[in-house]
C-alpha cells in the first residue's frame, strides 16, 4: 500500500511515469541538510520527482530537496522525458502526431520520427531547437482500444487512446492495480469528437434510416433493401474490427438500445476505416458503419424516426450531441505523475491552436461556438409540431421569449442512462466550460442552463426533473471553476421539459437525445 512520508522534503503522495530508469535499482535519497535519509528501489524519475519503493510503501519525492546516491540515479543534466501512449489507431496514427507537431513548433522543439510510416509502433523525438539536446521521447503503440487498456494495466502505457468509454471490468482492474478511478476527475479527457455514421454508395437511393432499422439490419433481422425503401436486393454489411473502440461503441450505441447484442455473421469486418469506406463506395448494395472522419466517397444516411424528425451527422450536430450516435475520443490517465513536458503537451491539446489542428485532421473540435436561433434549423418549428396536450401555448411562448434573444452554446450535457450522473463526455464538458469561466470568456454575460426531458410521464414532472438536472450542471460547473470570479458572470437555470424534442420519443435513442441540458448565453 502506498503511504505518506512525514519529512517535509518528501512530496505529497502521487504516482508518475516518464522514467529514465530502464531497470529498477536501489538508491538512497538524502535531504540537503543530511538530516533525513531514505533508501529504496527507484521506480522512476520524471525530471522533477523520484518514485521510490520503500519500507513505507511507494513514495514520490521532490528531487529539488534531495541528493540521489546509487547506481540507479538518473543523469539530472541530460534528463530525457519518456511517455508511452497506446490505443486506438485512428488517434495514434493521425491526430496525436499532428497535435505533437504543432506543440513542438509552438514551444521551440525540433520533431523527428523513429519507425516506418504505417507501422503501429513508432516514436517521436523532441529536441531543443537551440542546442539539439534530446528533451523527450514519445512512444506510440497505435493498435486498438483493447490493446491500449491492456498495456495500461500491464504498466506498459502511461496514456490510453480510446474510441469508447472504459469498461467496468477495466475500471475495476485499474483500481486494483493502484491506477486510481479512471472515470474520476482528471483521469480521463475527451480529446475530440467523432460519430458513428451509416454509409452507402453515392448511387444508392436510400438517404435516411431509423436507429431501430439500423440495429435490425446489422443484427441480420432486416436483410433486403426493399424493407427500408430501396431496391429488391440483399444488403451487404461492412463493419470495423470488433477489437476497435469504434466497433465496440457500435455495439453499445446501436445494438444494445434495441435489445440486440450479436451482429450478422455475414458482415465483413475491416481493420481500416479507409478500406471499409472504399468497399462501401464500390458496391451500390452495401451499407457500412464507420467514423464520421473516415466516410471517404460514400453517402451518409440521416437518422430519422416515425415522428418525422430527421438529423444528419455534421460538425455542428456532433459537437452539440444532437446527433444521437456521437463517439467521443478519450484519453485516459492513471493516477501517477507525468513528466513536465508531457503535462505541457496535454495542456496544449485543450487550447485554441489544438482545436484548429483537430478540425484540419477531419475530427470535430470542442471549442464552444455560439449559435443564434436562426442557425438552429427547425428546432422551434419542431417544438410546435410535437407539442402534446400538456404543453400549453403559454409555455411555448415563454420558451420562445426566453431563448430567442440568446445564442445557444455548442456545449451540451447529458446523463448516464437511468442516472443523475453526467456521462463521460459531459464530465469533460464541465471542465471545458469551467476553464472558459476562469479565463473570463463570459465576463459580464449571462449563462442560462436550460433543462429538457423526454416525453415519458407527466409534463409537469418532466419539467421538474429537467430543472433539477440544469441546476446540477450549473453547480458542477461553478464548483469546477475554482479560479473564476463568478461575480462577473450570471449563472441562471430554467427548464422547458419535453417542449423541444430533438428526436422521436418512441425509441431509446430518441429519449436519450431529448434528455439534456443546453447552455444559452447573452
Amino acid at each position: 500500500m502506498t503511504r505518506w512520508f512525514s519529512a517535509a522534503v518528501f512530496a505529497a503522495l502521487s504516482f508518475f511515469s516518464g522514467a529514465s530508469v530502464a531497470v529498477a535499482q536501489d538508491v538512497t535519497l538524502t535531504s540537503r541538510d543530511s538530516k533525513v535519509e531514505l533508501s529504496g528501489t527507484l521506480l522512476g524519475f520524471d525530471g522533477e520527482f523520484y518514485r521510490l519503493q520503500t519500507e513505507y510503501g511507494e513514495l514520490t519525492v521532490d528531487g529539488s530537496g534531495v541528493i540521489c546516491d546509487g547506481p540507479g540515479c538518473p543523469n539530472l543534466q541530460n534528463f530525457v522525458a519518456e511517455l508511452d501512449i497506446s490505443g486506438a489507431e485512428t488517434m495514434g496514427a493521425v491526430l496525436m502526431p499532428a497535435l505533437l507537431e504543432a506543440f513542438a513548433q509552438k514551444n521551440g522543439y525540433d520533431l523527428s520520427r523513429e519507425g516506418a510510416e504505417g507501422a503501429s509502433d513508432f516514436a517521436f523525438l523532441l529536441r531543443r531547437a537551440d542546442d539539439q539536446k534530446l528533451a523527450a521521447r514519445f512512444y506510440f503503440s497505435a493498435t486498438n482500444t483493447d490493446e491500449g487498456f491492456a498495456d495500461l494495466l500491464a504498466d506498459e502505457a502511461d496514456i490510453v487512446m480510446s474510441l469508447r468509454e472504459i469498461r467496468p471490468d477495466e475500471r475495476s482492474r485499474a483500481r486494483e492495480a493502484g491506477l486510481g478511478d479512471l472515470t474520476g476527475r482528471n483521469r480521463s479527457r475527451v480529446l475530440a469528437l467523432d460519430a458513428i455514421v451509416p454509409i452507402v454508395a453515392a448511387a444508392n437511393p436510400v438517404r435516411s434510416i431509423s436507429p431501430l432499422q439500423l440495429a435490425r439490419i446489422f443484427a441480420g433481422q432486416i436483410t433486403n433493401w426493399r424493407d427500408i425503401g430501396g431496391p429488391d436486393a440483399p444488403i451487404a454489411l461492412h463493419l470495423p474490427s470488433d477489437s476497435s473502440g469504434l466497433g465496440q461503441a457500435i455495439t453499445d450505441q446501436v445494438l444494445e438500445p434495441a435489445g440486440l447484442s450479436v451482429f450478422d455473421a455475414d458482415a465483413v469486418r475491416h481493420d481500416s476505416f479507409g478500406v471499409l469506406a472504399q468497399a462501401v463506395a464500390a458496391d451500390t448494395l452495401a451499407m457500412g458503419l464507420t467514423s464520421y472522419a473516415d466516410r471517404g466517397d460514400t453517402q451518409s444516411l440521416a437518422l430519422t424516426g416515425a415522428c418525422g424528425f430527421s438529423l444528419a451527422a455534421s460538425r455542428r450536430t456532433i459537437k452539440t450531441e444532437d446527433y444521437s450516435l456521437t463517439a467521443p475520443m478519450f484519453l485516459y490517465f492513471p493516477a501517477r505523475r507525468l513528466p513536465r513536458i508531457a503535462r505541457e503537451f496535454l495542456a496544449f491539446t485543450r487550447g485554441p491552436a489544438a482545436q484548429i489542428i483537430i478540425r484540419r485532421a477531419g475530427f470535430v473540435d470542442q471549442s464552444p461556438e455560439e449559435l443564434a436561433v436562426e442557425q438552429q434549423g427547425n428546432r422551434f418549428a419542431n417544438a410546435i409540431s410535437a407539442a402534446g396536450q400538456e404543453i400549453t401555448l403559454e409555455e411555448l411562448q415563454r420558451m420562445t421569449a426566453t431563448l430567442t434573444p440568446m445564442a445557444r452554446l455548442t456545449t451540451s450535457f447529458r446523463f448516464e442512462a437511468g442516472s443523475i450522473r453526467l456521462d463521460a463526455q459531459s464530465r469533460s464538458n464541465v471542465q471545458q466550460l469551467a476553464r472558459a469561466l476562469e479565463v473570463g470568456r463570459y465576463d459580464a454575460r449571462r449563462l442560462l442552463f436550460v433543462g429538457f426531458s423526454d416525453g415519458d410521464g407527466a409534463a409537469i414532472a418532466n419539467r421538474e426533473i429537467a430543472l433539477r438536472r440544469a441546476e446540477a450542471v450549473r453547480r458542477a460547473v461553478a464548483q469546477a471553476a475554482v479560479a473564476a470570479n463568478l461575480d462577473r458572470v450570471v449563472l441562471d437555470v430554467d427548464a422547458f421539459g419535453e417542449a423541444m424534442p430533438m428526436a422521436c420519443d418512441d425509441t431509446a435513442w430518441g429519449r436519450q437525445t431529448n434528455r439534456r441540458v443546453e447552455v444559452w448565453v447573452r
